[in-house]
């Protein structure tokens, strides 16, 4: 019996761990689909002549995730409420919060491969996986801290989901690359 409690205990942190930050992964996510048009450094580079972030990084990505990050929480938010469920409930703002830091958090790590000489979709594992998850989490602080064992949670859980969910992008012809 203990055995199977600890079981039902594992699988509520981790359905808790990928509500908390299902915000971030939308946010992420929504570029790929509705980027496109202006790049956020307008074509300007850095004092060492390389792009600050790409051609990949544009406006309508980023406002778009961030509205589509946002919307979700907010939906989290109120369904959370309705029906009165801690652990999930959180602030309204919350949503905001995480995706914003979700897309800060892939922009810092695009301004690092231009200063490695990788190209935009060029494979940067693990940073790939976790830049805006970092984002994410570092960002949540001010408005509603996971548990430590939420955060870790989402650290390992997010690079599989992520590798798989790219592939499927990349099968569906909705990405180029399949990382």
């Amino acid at each position: 019996m203990d055995e199977r409690r600890d079981m039902t205990l594992t699988v509520i942190d981790i359905a808790y761990a990928l509500f908390f930050i299902f915000p971030a992964y939308c946010a992420n996510a929504i570029p790929v689909v509705l980027g496109g048009g202006r790049p956020i450094d307008s074509g300007r580079t850095f004092w060492d002549g390389k792009p600050f972030f790409g051609t990949h990084k544009t406006f309508r990505g980023f406002f778009a995730g961030l509205l589509i990050g946002t919307l979700v929480g907010v939906l989290q938010s109120v369904v959370g409420e309705f029906f009165s469920t801690p652990p999930f409930q959180y602030p309204l703002l919350f949503g905001f919060t995480i995706s914003l830091g979700a897309l800060l958090g892939d922009l810092l790590e695009s301004f690092v491969k231009r200063r490695l000489n990788l190209s935009p979709g060029a494979p940067f594992p693990v940073a790939d996986q976790l830049d805006f998850v970092v984002g994410a989490l570092l960002f949540s602080l001010f408005v509603s801290p996971p548990s430590l064992t939420t955060a870790l949670l989402i650290i390992i859980i997010t690079p599989p989901i992520h590798l798989l969910t790219n592939f499927i992008a990349y099968c569906l012809g909705v990405k180029k690359t399949p990382w």
